[in-house]
Parts: C-alpha cells; sequence; structure tokens
C-alpha cells in the first residue's frame, strides 16, 4: 500500500501544467515540502520536470497531509505563473536543508587544555542584578473596592 493517495490528477492545458492534489498517510506533523517533491517525484515518475508545492495542509486529529502540487516541464513558465516568494522559500528550504549535512561533516577542531583555561574568565561575566528600591514597592496602590 502506499502512503500518498491521488485525489485529484489534472492537466490544465490554459496554464501548460498539472495540478496534483494527494494525501500523505500516517506523516502528520513529519513532512517537509522537499520531502514531498521527491515522494511526488518518485510516485508519478516526474524525473527532470518541475514541482512547486502550493499548499500543504494538516488535518486537525488525523495523521495525514494533503497536499496540492504545480508540475511545469519548463522552470522559466512557472516563475512566469507563481509568485516570486514561494521561490524564495523553496531556496531557502534547500540551503538549510544542506547546512546540517555540511556542518556534521565540518566539526570543530578541539582547543588545547591551555586555551579552553584562558578563554573560561573571559566567556564568564557577571552582571549585577537590578533591583527595584522599597521605596517603589510601598508605594504600589491597594486596589480599591466597588459597592
Amino acid at each position: 500500500m502506499s502512503m500518498i493517495e491521488t485525489v485529484n490528477d489534472v492537466k490544465n492545458s490554459f496554464l501548460s501544467r498539472r495540478e496534483i492534489t494527494c494525501i500523505f498517510a500516517g506523516v502528520g506533523g513529519k513532512l517537509k515540502k522537499l520531502d514531498a517533491i521527491d515522494m511526488v517525484k518518485k510516485e508519478f515518475k516526474l524525473d527532470g520536470k518541475v514541482i512547486i508545492p502550493i499548499n500543504m495542509k494538516n488535518h486537525t486529529g488525523r495523521p495525514s497531509i494533503t497536499g496540492t502540487f504545480y508540475v511545469y516541464d519548463d522552470e522559466d513558465l512557472a516563475k512566469k505563473q507563481i509568485n516570486p516568494v514561494i521561490f524564495k522559500r523553496l531556496e531557502k528550504a534547500k540551503t538549510a536543508a544542506e547546512k546540517p549535512a555540511e556542518v556534521k561533516e565540518e566539526a570543530p577542531k578541539e582547543k588545547p587544555e591551555e586555551e579552553k583555561k584562558e578563554s573560561k574568565p573571559a566567556e564568564v561575566k557577571e552582571e549585577a542584578p537590578k533591583e527595584k528600591p522599597e521605596e517603589e514597592k510601598k508605594e504600589s496602590k491597594p486596589a480599591e473596592e466597588k459597592s
């Protein structure tokens, strides 16, 4: 049984795109847009095409997500028709997905013990706690009673 159930698959010839609406079962709250794109590519065999996730909607009380995707043959056509903010968000998600992989590969080099001991006093900063004077505390007005 597939995790993806197709709800609607329409070829929009006016806008030269394919509009796919599907339900992802059992991944509520865990599915990211980039992962959803990969799943749709594999399910519908859309290698070499531009897939744009338009809407990803979680269902309350159910572990499923309904997603709407636009599939274009040409990326330039997609950029003309779709809001540029969507492309910026996708690029941001791609760079965020790549950063943790790079950070894990490049582990920070450990400092010698002498440098660690020297850096501790520099890092510790003490600030005097800011307290209100007792006069301000006493001046607070008691609650007025209504009759």
